[in-house]
């Protein structure tokens, strides 16, 4: 029975690496998927255990990808003159997903933080350097988050590229300052879109 309840006692632990997911939370999921049939939690595991092996990054946008090349990179239909940065592969779904945005993305995987150590390197500002010289950039979407990280890394990404001659915006209204993209709805997320703003 020990045993039992450790790993019952596992599971909870583990679900609560979710964001939002604290202990009743997790206790929850937990006993919903051990409760009955077990289907559902046997999917998940696989599902889990699939992304994990097999997702990794796109070669040219740094977005999630079970492929060299994401499925947008791809695209020829998708308009290379226009390139958006966000912070994270969530918000390459949703902008996509809200806005109609028909351009292409760069993933930062975060933003610059110099007290936890976070700078240019580790954000590979030099690959987005890279793609701004090859001519094909026109505009720079800049799409980080209103905190005052994502604004200084919107500033820092802004500068290189009026040193290579590249038009850059911000996105602006209706993302309140500190909010982060994942908590925007989509209608005001495409208005803020729209409605972007010279850097």
């Amino acid at each position: 029975m020990h045993n039992e309840k450790g790993l019952v006692a596992g599971l909870m632990q583990a679900l609560r690496c979710l964001p939002g997911v604290g202990p009743k939370s997790a206790q929850r999921m937990a006993f919903n998927l051990l409760q009955e049939d077990r289907t559902h939690a046997k999917t998940l595991a696989r599902a889990l255990n699939d992304a994990a092996d097999k997702v990794g990054f796109c070669g040219h946008c740094r977005t999630l990808s079970e492929h060299s090349l994401c499925s947008l990179c791809s695209n020829p239909a998708r308009d290379r003159s226009l390139l958006c940065i966000v912070e994270s592969p969530a918000d390459v779904y949703i902008i996509d997903h809200a806005t109609g945005f028909k351009g292409l993305y760069f993933v930062l995987h975060g933003r610059l933080s110099p007290l936890d150590g976070v700078g240019p390197q580790e954000l590979k500002l030099d690959l987005l350097d890279q793609r701004l010289q090859t001519g094909e950039v026109s505009e720079i979407i800049l799409a980080t988050n209103t905190t005052v990280e994502g604004e200084a890394t919107a500033y820092y990404i802004s500068e290189m590229a009026q040193n290579r001659n590249i038009r850059s915006t911000r996105i602006a209204h209706g993302v309140p300052l500190g909010g982060e993209l994942d908590y925007v709805d989509s209608s005001t997320l495409s208005h803020a879109f729209t409605g972007r703003q010279e850097m």
